[in-house]
């Protein structure tokens, strides 16, 4: 049998294994902490909506069955996700993109009412950050799928860009044809028709869909069959729903580079005064 003294460094080194693996640093911890006090936040402020979910719990029926393992894989996942190889200053501006990207597009969904929340707020707070989590966790994903899927190719990424493109925005149409009237709603078809007939890297933009579809599936997954939110159509969830997800990751991802853009040219500019005064 091995001792105590023996199986202590065992651990530690799985731990270093798993830790190089996942390409975690020290702001990988901050990052988690960050999480963590978000996660107290919301279940502080909003305690009256957990506790009454904590209410519908069986004292009868063991805790195990009970336990949502949907909601904590997909969070699990996100969570050592967002840990793998951060950068405290390019992931802010996903946090901030994030916010204010999920933000307008939970207005967008729920004061048209494609989607409506248990708790009938138009839109709900509380869900608001939910987006940049995911917006991180889309990140690592979008780089791991670049290392991995082939470079170079450029025509049948081009192809496979405005195959799924297309298909995309056409499907949005049909599902939000019933809100057709409504400002907002029309103010995102251009958005997305800018967006798509705009596209400055096919590869990486069709990864990014592909990295937020994926990831939204599970979300919309458990936010619908749990009736957290429920779309118009009563389906558990919609292909659009899932499909929406990896477009708002494009959408995000673009927004990031712009403003990364006028970052640096606003710090640029200084520069070119200083020089001419000199």
């Amino acid at each position: 049998m091995c001792s105590e003294q023996d199986s202590k460094p065992r651990t530690v080194s799985a731990w270093r294994r798993l830790s190089d693996l996942l390409g975690w640093n020290r702001t990988s911890y901050v990052m988690l902490s960050g999480f963590l006090v978000t996660v107290f936040l919301i279940s502080y402020i909003w305690w009256p909506l957990l506790e009454a979910e904590l209410s519908l719990l069986d004292p009868e029926i063991p805790l195990l069955i009970q336990i949502d393992w949907l909601l904590l894989g997909t969070f699990g996942v996100m969570t050592l996700l967002i840990m793998a190889k951060p950068d405290l200053k390019t992931d802010v501006l996903i946090i901030l993109v994030g916010l204010a990207g999920g933000l307008v597009i939970e207005s967008w969904g729920t004061q048209t009412e494609i989607w409506v929340y248990y708790t009938n707020e138009r839109p709900p707070l509380w869900i608001i950050p939910a987006w940049p989590i995911a917006s991180l966790a889309i990140d690592r994903l979008v780089r791991i799928l670049c290392q991995r899927l082939p470079q170079g190719h450029d025509t049948v990424y081009s192809v496979i860009y405005w195959l799924v493109f297309t298909v995309f925005y056409g499907l949005m149409l049909v599902f939000v044809w019933p809100t057709l009237t409504k400002s907002l709603t029309i103010m995102a078809l251009l958005l997305c028709a800018l967006l798509i007939a705009s596209p400055n890297d096919h590869r990486l933009a069709a990864i990014t869909f592909l990295a937020g579809a994926g990831l939204g599936y599970f979300l919309e997954r458990w936010g619908t069959t749990r009736r957290c939110w429920t779309y118009y159509t009563k389906q558990t969830p919609p292909l659009f729903a899932v499909l929406a997800h990896g477009m708002a990751a494009v959408a995000f991802w673009r927004t990031g580079v712009l403003v990364q853009q006028l970052l640096e040219r606003l710090q640029a500019r200084p520069r070119r005064v200083e020089r001419q005064v000199g």
